[in-house]
């Protein structure tokens, strides 16, 4: 598997989680040309639904361990053009847990060809203070696995 520009540091093994997107007329500007903050709608969906595939919702998080994952930062590379009636593979692979923070690496693709790659940094944040707390120690462990 080829590793993309953003992602030679090493990487511990979990899976690369693959979500397809369809873009719709709604994602477009005028062009039909993939609209910029489009591709954060995009890894925000995929995001959500790689949660998933560890047993936990954002809404699952927020009511069992009273915390939500937000962005930090967000490092975005544009490198092609998505078009309408696109279908896309949108990855999220992890890069780093700390105990707080994750980062994580994104990128969108027609088929072979790499369009966007994204690097962002997550913190763990209590929904009452939004104060940095830690990431709960079972969804660390599934998301190691």
């Amino acid at each position: 598997m080829k590793i993309d520009r953003m992602s030679k540091d090493k990487i511990f093994s979990p899976p690369i989680f693959s979500l397809q997107v369809r873009v719709y007329f709604q994602d477009t500007d005028a062009g039909g040309v993939v609209y910029h903050a489009s591709y954060l709608n995009f890894m925000e969906r995929a995001r959500t639904e790689w949660l998933r595939t560890h047993g936990y919702s954002n809404a699952g998080l927020m009511k069992e361990f009273g915390a939500v994952f937000v962005v930090r930062s967000i490092k975005l590379d544009y490198l092609k053009p998505a078009l309408l009636d696109d279908l896309l593979e949108v990855t999220v692979q992890i890069k780093e847990i700390g105990r707080s923070r994750m980062s994580l690496l994104q990128t969108v693709r027609r088929g072979e060809e790499l369009l966007t790659e994204a690097e962002l940094h997550l913190v763990c944040v209590s929904l009452e203070s939004f104060k940095p707390v830690s990431v709960p120690e079972v969804l660390r462990n599934k998301l190691k696995n």
